[in-house]
């Protein structure tokens, strides 16, 4: 059955599958409760599955990770809503400290079912700590799972599959396109959790993102074909790990390729993603890959976002570049 629906109730309703099928699996987070958190995710899921399952937790991120890691050794598949992107960073330690290496650190024998559900990036006209893109720290760090979804049908399959992973899972979510709607196939998901997707064919340009890029990718690839260049579009869709295949076949074909994000281009996935790319496809490429990011600055006040956030345009000028190479 297909459903058109925004990305945000796509959400909210492969939670409300989650929390069906297995009664291990519990949310907790700020304010997810009676007011069904700020973006308004978990709307209604107290109210039909009880307030020990659907928790309102206290204002502590590093409280949240922290009893997430004892109740999924005691067997739960806890599922945590940070409040927004900066927000995550008192719980840093608990991620990247214990999270992610506490398998390892068991040798496989203990398994940690944990997913941090981060609204992150721009286009909401929010202040400091509300508009970041902190990706390439977790991605850095092994033993997460890290994955964006860009459409609905994405987001109501990825959250599921996430819940299932054995491994501790950073769910990004691009909160500028929350009430993005699209077509949910809610009968099989397309692809597996990790698989990158082409939603664009092209022969000229590989564009690559995750996120709300995708969408400003499409509107670049629009723009850049009525002016003669045909842009191929990637989604990422897992950022950690990477699947590359579609990546390089992409690039075998074009010769070009554009990566583009909202977070700063210093040390970041853009950079590991082009260097990868570079090494693999090094003989097929025309022109070197081009990063299109961020500045290297911290986010800045609300008015200033637009000229800090990737466009259109920006996209479209590093076409340009690759194709006068």
């Amino acid at each position: 059955m297909t459903e058109n629906m925004p990305i945000s109730r796509a959400l909210n309703a492969g939670l409300r599958r989650s929390l069906e099928t297995n009664d291990r699996v519990l949310l907790m987070g700020e304010d997810i409760g009676p007011l069904g958190g700020v973006f308004r995710v978990t709307e209604g899921l107290q109210s039909d599955f009880g307030p020990r399952r659907v928790i309102d937790s206290p204002l502590a991120e590093s409280g949240i990770v922290g009893t997430a890691i004892g109740l999924a050794m005691g067997g739960f598949r806890p599922v945590l809503e940070i409040q927004f992107d900066g927000f995550v960073f008192p719980a840093f330690d608990q991620i990247t400290s214990q999270l992610a290496k506490i398998t390892n650190r068991h040798e496989g024998a203990l398994q940690m079912p944990v997913v941090i559900r981060i609204p992150y990036g721009g286009h909401i006209g929010a202040i400091e700590h509300h508009q970041e893109s902190p990706e390439a720290y977790f991605t850095h760090t092994p033993g997460l799972r890290v994955v964006s979804p860009s459409t609905a049908n994405d987001a109501y399959w990825m959250i599921q599959q996430a819940i299932e992973s054995p491994d501790p899972v950073v769910f990004l979510e691009p909160k500028a396109k929350y009430w993005q709607k699209g077509e949910v196939d809610t009968e099989a998901p397309a692809l597996p959790l990790h698989a990158s997707r082409v939603v664009r064919r092209g022969t000229d340009v590989t564009l690559v993102g995750h996120g709300a890029m995708v969408t400003t990718l499409l509107q670049a690839a629009a723009l850049a074909e009525s002016e003669g260049t045909s842009c191929e579009v990637i989604d990422l869709r897992s950022l950690s790990p990477v699947d590359y295949g579609p990546l390089l076949d992409s690039v075998r074909r074009t010769g070009r390729m554009v990566y583009a994000q909202e977070a700063p281009g210093f040390t970041s996935l853009g950079s590991e993603i082009a260097a990868t790319v570079m090494e693999k496809a090094f003989f097929a490429l025309e022109a070197p890959v081009l990063r299109v990011s961020g500045f290297d600055v911290p986010f800045p006040p609300a008015k200033l976002e637009g000229t800090y956030l990737p466009d259109a345009d920006r996209i479209l000028e590093a076409v340009d570049r690759s194709l006068a190479y």
